[in-house]
């Protein structure tokens, strides 16, 4: 089993769509993960349906028990993320802000603040329309660990690869490169960066690349959007010579992309004489790579 796994370094180079499309042409020989916990989207191109969700829990939370408190204060006195504001005379903890570092339970003299495991999310096994399974996930509003959550969604995929024995892992990961990224690289065998020739997309997949350099892992590139600005393209292309990273294919801009999204297809479905077919044969090299 090989792992594929898709980023961009920034959000809006079409890094989905083509991730998607890559996992439709794969078919039954794959298995998808969507690692972008943070903004899923991918469900909206695979049609996940018989889900199986899981709810995920990670770090801990401050709770006050109001029988046992006193209302001294200490524990909004020292709490840093002012996460402790006091409602209708009652110290009370705001979710949102604490940052469960358990300071307000060490100095409550009273032992009134217990710290609880949070449910910060949950993970989903569902069957999509390519005859095979997605490994998918949503992370609560406003919720922290991205990156444990990223990870629990590689590793369930990973085992149901191994059981069903499927050729390849293919991965949406995160745009940037904070710790849902460093999660989604973990164990890969290829990386493929998607970016634009524009100053932002060239920036930031230099920026992304060099975490990559730090796992050690092979990279390829498609550049999307090419043809917009053939001096940036250049740029790229000085990149990718520089870092010895494949350059797999160039796509160019084109409307298709929106309208095969709103109608919840992959451009492989809505254009495969066009984009499609570059698509495919980015595939076929990708698969090589990846060998």
């Amino acid at each position: 089993m090989k792992e594929i796994v898709v980023i961009s370094g920034k959000g809006g180079t079409g890094k989905t769509s083509v991730t998607a499309s890559l996992a439709f042409l794969g078919g039954s020989d794959l298995i998808v993960a969507d690692c972008d916990v943070d903004a899923a989207d991918m469900h909206l191109l695979m049609k996940p349906v018989n889900s199986k969700k899981e709810s995920f829990f990670s770090g801990v939370i401050a709770k006050i028990d109001q029988d046992k408190c006193i209302n001294c204060g200490k524990c909004a006195d020292i709490c840093r993320w002012n996460a402790i504001p006091v409602i209708d005379e009652k110290y009370v903890v705001q979710p949102l802000d604490c940052e469960g570092c358990g300071y307000c339970a060490l100095v409550c003299p009273v032992q009134a603040i217990s710290m609880n495991e949070q449910n910060v999310g949950e993970w989903i096994i569902s069957d999509v329309r390519t005859n095979t399974k997605m490994v998918h996930a949503r992370l609560g509003i406003g919720a922290e660990n991205s990156g444990k959550l990223v990870a629990k969604v590689k590793n369930e995929a990973k085992a149901l690869s191994d059981k069903l024995g499927k050729k390849f892992i293919v991965v949406d990961g995160s745009p940037g490169i904070g710790c849902p990224v460093v999660s989604s690289l973990s164990g890969a065998n290829l990386v493929v960066l998607v970016t634009e020739p524009s100053v932002s997309g060239i920036h930031d997949v230099k920026r992304v690349y060099e975490l990559v350099k730090k796992f050690g892992i092979k990279a390829g590139c498609i550049i999307n959007k090419a043809d917009i600005n053939l001096d940036k393209v250049k740029e790229i292309y000085n990149f990718l010579e520089t870092e010895n990273i494949e350059l797999i294919s160039e796509i160019p801009y084109n409307e298709n992309f929106t309208k095969a999204m709103t109608m919840g297809k992959t451009i492989v479905e809505f254009d495969p004489d066009g984009i499609g077919e570059i698509i495919k044969k980015s595939w076929e090299k990708i698969k090589e790579l990846a060998r």
